[in-house]
């Protein structure tokens, strides 16, 4: 038996069950190793009142390309809890639910995620309220993605408005998705260019410049100040210039932050996320963390690579301890297509790795064909491939990310580096 109803004593729980709270790629892929070996027993705990789903395919829902089920998740061997884990009991090694059961564990892993970033916006919330008013939305769940394509409206009379907060990889992934809706769409970013973590200028300029090809109307080094409600919906956003925006809908995609609240009230060593050893052991050895919400090195990266690498590290550490690998961080690629929604037209497709923007004494390799779209830069540090970009065409972007993720040494004469650009296999 896996939980006890409220009021009733637990069962011990065997050394051998792993109860896994958060069902999203992280808590999934362990739970699927898990259920796939006789060595363990998985239990996973979901808050979500869907199906599990890869969050990555949100954008592609929300744009009317797929469907929610086309982007669920491969259903886990073991046992399914869909209810919301409210406190941990380290002493006694109980999980105690939403709906008043009881979970023991052996072993305990947080795959918790994250949380999207609320700005403190001036009028957001009025006096009391905890929750985001009528016409605002974040961009992280499902919910949000199905509530966002039911307001948007259809077929004939005027499109709707949208001002989308933000113009990192989430903002730009929603300001594109709502384009290929038919919204007419504002993006607003503070920043002096789009998707500035991952891109450098002329990158940035080239996914500008698509964005806009979609009728996007986007704004840079530009601050929300706040937003005005009337009868309870936000109806207009001001800037900090005091130019204010008309809307019928607000997207607030300026990122995300670890979900550390329940670690927290156990009582685990938190900073940014929940701080995890190479074991990916939290400060209480039989409890691990995994995923967005997990600390390794000082870093919490939020990105689905180191979720699902951390996931099959600690897989293999519960199966077989003694061929267990530690984990030692992840090399993180980033990809993303923009659609533009219109028969005949090519997406835009983009891939960045490591660090684009390169130091006074870097070597960097460029190609760019203004007519075709396309550009490729690569950033070689000493003898060490250290970031690239590419756009457009993204043939050599596989041998790229080989050559980057085993971080070997480039020959001196750098003919393979160019060979790497411009490869056409690889992917």
């Amino acid at each position: 038996m896996t939980s006890s109803p409220p009021g009733s004593p637990s069962p011990p729980s065997p050394p051998s069950r792993v109860v896994v709270i958060g069902a999203g790629l992280a808590g999934v892929r362990l739970a699927q190793r898990l259920g796939e070996s006789t060595s363990a027993e998985a239990v996973l705990i979901g808050d979500e009142p869907h199906a599990p789903y890869n969050r990555v395919l949100l954008a592609e829902v929300l744009a009317g390309r797929y469907g929610p089920e086309v982007i669920e998740l491969p259903r886990t061997p073991g046992e399914f809890l869909r209810t919301r884990a409210v406190r941990v009991d380290r002493a006694d090694r109980i999980v105690h639910c939403a709906d008043g059961s009881v979970v023991p564990y052996g072993t305990l892993v947080l795959a918790t995620g994250s949380n999207p970033v609320l700005p403190p916006l001036r009028g957001l919330f009025e006096p009391g309220a905890t929750e985001l008013p009528r016409g605002v939305h974040a961009f992280r769940t499902m919910d949000d993605c199905l509530a966002l394509s039911g307001a948007v409206r259809q077929g004939t009379g005027p499109s709707t408005r949208v001002v989308v907060i933000g113009g990192g990889l989430l903002g730009v992934s929603a300001a594109r998705a709502l384009a290929a809706r038919g919204a007419q769409v504002v993006l607003t970013q503070q920043g002096d260019r789009l998707m500035e973590r991952q891109l450098d200028p002329a990158a940035s300029e080239l996914v500008h410049r698509h964005l806009t090809g979609l009728g996007v109307e986007v704004h840079t080094e530009c601050r929300v100040r706040g937003v005005r409600q009337a009868q309870g919906a936000v109806r207009s956003v001001e800037l900090s210039d005091g130019y204010v925006l008309g809307t019928d809908l607000t997207v607030l995609a300026c990122g995300v932050r670890p979900r550390t609240g329940l670690a927290r009230a156990a009582g685990l060593d938190v900073r940014r996320g929940i701080v995890v050893d190479d074991e990916l052991r939290t400060s209480d050895p039989r409890i691990r963390a995994i995923g967005d919400c997990a600390e390794h090195s000082g870093e919490a990266r939020c990105l689905a690579a180191p979720a699902l690498e951390q996931a099959d590290a600690l897989a293999d550490s519960l199966i077989s301890p003694r061929a267990a690998r530690s984990y030692t961080g992840t090399r993180a690629l980033t990809r993303l297509t923009l659609h533009t929604g219109r028969p005949g037209s090519a997406p835009l497709d983009l891939a960045a790795f490591g660090d684009p923007e390169h130091r006074p004494d870097d070597d960097v390799v460029q190609l760019a064909d203004a007519t075709r779209g396309t550009y490729r830069k690569v950033v070689v540090r000493g003898d060490r491939l250290v970031g690239g970009v590419l756009l457009g065409e993204l043939t050599a972007v596989g041998a790229l990310a080989r050559a980057w993720e085993a971080d070997d040494p480039l020959p001196d004469d750098g003919s393979p580096l160019l060979h790497l650009l411009t490869y056409d296999g690889g992917l």
